[in-house]
């Protein structure tokens, strides 16, 4: 059983962060005007890039765009300076597609759109903010995961599937991260992080990046909510290949995607371990990922790998 005590600290750590990333967000008569768009990253993650399957965290979509008064290197010190307009689309599949399985998760797809501030205090870097999730039929996710999958030739979710998928809800989420970067060696940078979610999933979370090169120096990474890897918003785009790795776990209270009242039950405890390389040119970049993800329900025969890839081109 989760310690109820842990959460409930979490829950109230996360309110007060809310209500002082809102009071930041009220217009600051000595800032300038001229707030502009500093940064725009992407990642596409799906599990057959990682293990050519396609079950459970089947696939999501994360893009960030990021408005501010400049970039000098860190995030600014005063919250609410720096924006990130957050977008997800993400899909979770029981392994077999075609016959439902009350023992398998249930099929869910998921549209999120949110607003995070990123400021830094005292050399910690703090990410701050919430997003509206939405769930169930009213997404169509299935209806496009149906038609890419026929494009595709291969198997499509069956009526059965849908039918029992997660149900439409709106589910408003605070998300909560504060991290600190320690370089080592020549070109090292060890950044241990937590995390608190509390909506759609609610959650505590601890965990490390470690990254062996110029990825994410002076840069601001956003961090992709299924496998915890971070992708480049606003970036200087080192020519140079950098190696990064991860891990984290995570005390899990409660999950929209795995509900009380049917399909199995959460595992309360989830681990994810990561490693991945971010190419750069003159022109153009490659980040390439693979991430392991533990048992999230009960009666989950085995983990999964799911892959994670960005292609940037500088016009």
């Amino acid at each position: 059983m989760t310690s109820p005590n842990l959460f409930h600290a979490a829950c109230r750590a996360v309110a007060a962060f809310a209500v002082l990333f809102g009071a930041t967000l009220l217009p600051d008569a000595g800032a300038a005007q001229d707030r502009t768009q500093i940064g725009y990253g992407r990642l596409i993650v799906n599990d057959s890039a990682g293990e050519l399957k396609d079950r459970w965290q089947t696939g999501n979509v994360v893009s960030s765009r990021v408005w501010g008064y400049g970039w000098d290197g860190q995030a600014p010190a005063r919250p609410g300076d720096l924006l990130e307009l957050r977008f997800n689309g993400q899909i979770i599949a029981p392994a077999n597609l075609r016959d439902f399985n009350p023992d398998d998760r249930l099929y869910a797809g998921s549209l999120s759109l949110g607003l995070h501030t990123h400021f830094t205090r005292g050399g910690t870097e703090v990410a701050l903010g919430g997003d509206l999730v939405m769930t169930g039929p009213q997404t169509r996710l299935d209806d496009f995961q149906d038609m890419l999958h026929d494009l595709l030739n291969i198997v499509r979710p069956g009526d059965d599937v849908t039918d029992e998928q997660v149900e439409d809800g709106f589910h408003p989420t605070l998300v909560a991260e504060a991290g600190r970067q320690i370089a080592f060696g020549a070109s090292g940078n060890l950044r241990p992080f937590t995390e608190l979610r509390w909506g759609a999933e609610t959650l505590a979370r601890v965990g490390v990046d470690v990254t062996f090169g110029q990825f994410g120096v002076g840069e601001l990474l956003a961090r992709d909510p299924v496998t915890g890897t971070r992708y480049q918003v606003v970036t200087k785009d080192p020519v140079g290949t950098s190696l990064y790795l991860g891990a984290d776990v995570a005390q899990v209270a409660s999950s929209v995607y795995l509900p009380d009242d049917r399909g199995p039950d959460l595992e309360e405890t989830r681990t994810r371990l990561r490693a991945g390389l971010n190419w750069q040119g003159e022109a153009w970049g490659v980040q390439y990922g693979v991430t392991y993800l533990s048992e999230e329900f009960e009666g989950q025969p085995e983990g999964q790998f799911l892959g994670s890839a960005r292609i940037k081109y500088n016009f």
